[in-house]
């Protein structure tokens, strides 16, 4: 997702929860916890939405609003790559297999959706036979096809027009990489990609040079969605993106406004995950995130789209005063500082930072436990198979810096007084902004100088993205955050410390670690079936990682996040990190 991401990515989807009982509450009661004021404005209550229902309708009509403090890195399905971009596509794409629209853990299992099947698999793996479902349309009622999605996945490719999104079909199917992608293809269709085959228009078959156990996770994200090569406007399509989903672009000004209306050529009959209720979908962008949270507690809009938690300012007020209007899920991020090792090559003086850190006021500045989320102290979150929360090779869990071990790493740096360094954060998230300082402050104590830049949160995959930029601008620290893009050590790690998946523009991988052994492991846990198994090398990475000391983790995140009294079926998903099934969501008029 980045991140936030990813969001970006990421910005990313599918992070496990703990599983809970579906719970089913009505728009007066019901719930967890404390109901705040639900008797006064019909608020279902503290917790209602987590892992459960609140608000359960099937009533259509109305105009569900959003608002954000975050733009999309892209609205174009292969190139966006942050966490509620995912969510949100699934208004106006589709995909062979999607997530099931149920709360919780419920949420990560994959289910048909354009295809009729969750495919069919040969017994060595490699090959996947899907066929199309009858009567699925774009928006001007036009078929789609088994072209439009192999199409649509050959974007990928085009890291040079379109870069920012996954790159991980194209990792699987081309590990070579053979093909140019679309906008060089040689070929007459423009359909040259040989590990997809398109027999007919309702078969597409897959072809994988090796098998991979994740391979379904991965033709359920967007970057997996049909585009018609008529309609590809290429760097562009992300300002209107050609539906095939319930909704379509009526509008949409960049860092200001869009909406989505109905897609009348979309046939329900044909999807059974997205309910499709509202009438209308608004965004809002703003600037000012506080402003925002408080239109929010107003009534003035329904839901943060980024999700990332209401701020500090309003937080007490939304606790004290409106608790039957929040929830407190585990989102499946971890957010950190990363180290790119262009800027700060010597691994001593990484790791001086990471000893100097105090990760209890780390901790406190993003909210502390309840909206901040529990102390992190490596890179695995706790739901993905092979993660050890006790793993502390830096002794982070204790909350406290050690200066003396971030001194003796400055000498062994050949930095005993400390050195300069820049931390860069996107600046319209006042939480990261709260953990630059805080890091820049316990830093001070072993004579690190880190001043802080602040960068346009919307042109993440051209700034921090851009190994360029990054070595030029000397961002010796960055901080982000990062979901998973599926729950496996693949759908976490992958993108952040395989050396394979450094992009020169849209990259994740910002310390730029490419480390054969590391880059090994991936290979050997990818072709592993057994999870517990892939699981047990996903922790020697995770091993690996630490020792390379590029990654600075601060806590596993929770949010505090709004629900208006107005919105209906609403539930956390564990398949889009925590946040609401927005897919799912309808408005009370």
């Amino acid at each position: 997702m980045t991140l936030n991401s990813s969001q970006r990515r990421r910005i990313a989807a599918g992070a496990l929860l703990a599983a809970a009982t579906m719970v089913v509450t009505t728009a007066c009661g019901g719930g967890s916890g404390d109901g705040g004021d639900k008797g006064k404005t019909g608020a279902a209550g503290f917790n209602a939405a987590v892992n459960k229902v609140a608000n359960p309708s099937d009533k259509k009509g109305g105009e569900l609003k959003f608002i954000g403090s975050q733009e999309a890195d892209s609205w174009d399905p292969q190139r966006g790559y942050y966490g509620f971009v995912w969510d949100f596509a699934r208004y106006y794409t589709r995909q062979l297999v999607t997530f099931k629209a149920e709360p919780g853990a419920a949420s990560t299992e994959l289910v048909p959706d354009l295809a009729t099947d969750a495919g069919k698999v040969s017994p060595d793996g490699l090959t996947y036979t899907f066929t199309l479902k009858d009567g699925v349309t774009w928006e001007d009622g036009k078929p789609i096809t088994s072209k439009d999605i192999k199409y649509g996945i050959e974007r990928i490719w085009a890291q040079d027009v379109i870069s920012g999104g996954p790159i991980y079909l194209q990792q699987v199917l081309d590990p070579k990489g053979e093909y140019k992608g679309p906008y060089k293809d040689t070929s007459a269709d423009k359909l040259g990609l040989k590990a997809i085959e398109t027999p007919d228009d309702k078969t597409i078959i897959f072809k994988l040079p090796v098998a991979n156990g994740d391979f379904l996770q991965m033709l359920a994200m967007p970057a997996a969605s049909p585009v018609r090569q008529d309609k590809d406007t290429k760097a562009q399509y992300g300002l209107k993106p050609f539906s095939s989903g319930p909704y379509k672009w009526q509008s949409y000004t960049p860092n200001k406004s869009m909406l989505l209306v109905r897609n009348d050529k979309w046939d329900a009959k044909t999807d059974t995950i997205r309910k499709a209720l509202p009438d209308k979908i608004s965004v809002k962008f703003t600037t000012n995130a506080d402003d925002m949270d408080n239109r929010l507690v107003e009534g003035e809009y329904d839901l943060d789209i980024n999700a990332t938690g209401v701020g500090a300012a309003a937080r007490a007020k939304v606790l004290q005063q409106h608790k039957g209007n929040a929830d407190n899920p585990q989102t499946g991020f971890i957010r950190y500082a990363v180290f790119p090792q262009t800027v700060i090559d010597n691994v001593e003086c990484r790791k001086a930072i990471i000893y100097a850190a105090d990760s209890k006021s780390l901790q406190t500045a993003r909210g502390g436990p309840q909206a901040g989320g529990d102390i992190a102290s490596n890179m695995l979150p706790p739901a993905i198979k092979g993660a050890d929360p006790k793993a502390d090779p830096y002794g982070k869990l204790g909350g406290k810096p050690d200066l003396a071990k971030a001194k003796e790493a400055l000498k062994k740096c050949g930095k005993p007084n400390g050195f300069k360094t820049t931390i860069a954060v996107r600046n319209n998230k006042k939480i990261e902004i709260a953990t630059a300082e805080s890091l820049q402050q316990s830093l001070k104590a072993v004579g690190i100088d880190a001043q802080i830049d602040l960068f346009d949160g919307a042109q993440t995959s051209g700034i921090i993205g851009s190994p360029k930029v990054v070595k030029d601008k000397g961002y010796g620290i960055i901080i982000m955050g990062w979901g998973a893009d599926f729950p496996s050590g693949q759908g976490f790690l992958q993108p952040l410390v395989d050396g394979r998946f450094i992009l020169q523009s849209g990259n994740n991988n910002f310390s730029e670690l490419n480390d054969p052994a590391i880059n090994g492991l991936f290979d050997s846990a990818l072709k592993e079936t057994d999870p517990v198994k892939a699981g047990e090398l996903y922790k020697q990475i995770n091993t690996k990682v630490s020792e390379a000391a590029v990654y600075l983790p601060f806590t596993h995140e929770k949010n505090i996040i709004w629900r208006s009294s107005r919105l209906t079926n609403v539930y956390t998903a564990d398949a889009y990190n925590g946040r609401y099934d927005y897919a799912s969501l309808g408005v009370m008029k």
